[in-house]
């Protein structure tokens, strides 16, 4: 039987680990020359240790983001955006990779393999996550940010994925160019309760789905009146919210996602210690114009909880 993706992203782990070892040993016999007080020494050394051992596990492609989240959020939420990081499972014969959109913006750029592991496009591009955190539990909220009612006590990470086109209907005889677009923006949710649980759910379409199947189709068609009878009888959860699985599964052509379902169909995947993470609200908004509403002109940037994607 072959491995999943997720099994065999663990392996390998114990290179890491000798990496920090290693360090810590320099650490101790550069302190050593330098002749630094105990107490200055014990605290370089700590933060040294802490800052590489996280490096270590996350893989040195990643490590560079990672004192611009603390930066964005604090140390406390920028382990956690790391932790709920998906891995990303890519559709059979999909050969498009979330990208930057500030140094890519066309296929020639963010295509890459089609099966395997995979992080970078064939030039070059790292798959890249943009984050948009919303913690309700500080007070007063965020600005901006609706903490109202069961959505106080709770926060939200979303992960957005850029992808330079949609083709919705790629391969389907005489469709032609119908339901292709430039630019794509998709995302996976998580939403982390006060006693640890975590949920999640995936855009698709027109809404937000946990899984696939009939009970979802109001939410990608955008029939809202459809998704209130498949919650109600409890075909799906409400918002499209589900248990979280860790993974994200991501369709060919229109990049619609999905929390949960089987992997044989994605043979292509992107550990989550692969992605580059980027604090959306960091970056200066310079009037890039996209052919879709990029994250934060949407209605779920402010309302976590939104049920369109729009």
């Amino acid at each position: 039987m072959a491995a999943s993706p997720r099994a065999r992203r663990e392996r390998g782990q114990a290179t890491p680990e000798w990496v920090a070892l290693l360090l810590l040993m320099a650490l101790l016999f550069l302190a050593a020359f330098a002749k630094l007080e105990p107490l200055r020494l014990g605290i370089d050394l700590a933060r040294a240790l802490g800052s590489s051992l996280f490096c270590a596990v996350r893989v040195a492609d990643t490590c560079g983001e990672s004192s611009e989240l603390e930066a964005a959020y604090g140390a406390e939420l920028a382990a956690a955006v790391h932790r709920h990081a998906p891995e990303v499972l890519y559709e059979q014969g999909m050969r498009a990779l979330p990208v930057d959109f500030r140094s890519c913006r066309s296929v020639a750029c963010s295509d890459g393999t089609e099966e395997g592991e995979v992080w970078r496009s064939g030039s070059g591009e790292p798959a890249t996550a943009f984050v948009r955190l919303i913690d309700c539990r500080a007070t007063p909220p965020p600005i901006g940010a609706n903490c109202s009612g069961a959505r106080s006590g709770r926060t939200y990470i979303q992960y957005w994925f850029y992808y330079p086109e949609s083709a919705t209907l790629r391969g389907v005889p005489v469709a032609g160019k119908r339901g292709r677009h430039d630019d794509d923006w998709e995302s996976i949710q998580m939403r982390l309760g006060p006693g640890g649980a975590a949920d999640t759910r995936a855009s698709s379409h027109h809404g937000y789905n946990h899984g696939g199947g009939a009970a979802n189709w109001g939410s990608d068609a955008g029939i809202g009146p459809l998704n209130a009878v498949a919650e109600a009888v409890g075909a799906r959860g409400p918002g499209g919210w589900g248990p979280a699985t860790g993974i994200l599964f991501v369709s060919g052509g229109s990049h619609a996602g999905k929390a949960s379902g089987e992997a044989l169909s994605y043979p292509r995947y992107t550990p989550a210690r692969r992605l580059r993470l980027i604090a959306l609200e960091s970056l200066p908004r310079d009037g890039t114009r996209f052919a879709v509403s990029p994250p934060w002109e949407k209605a779920v940037w402010h309302d976590p909880e939104a049920s369109g994607t729009g």
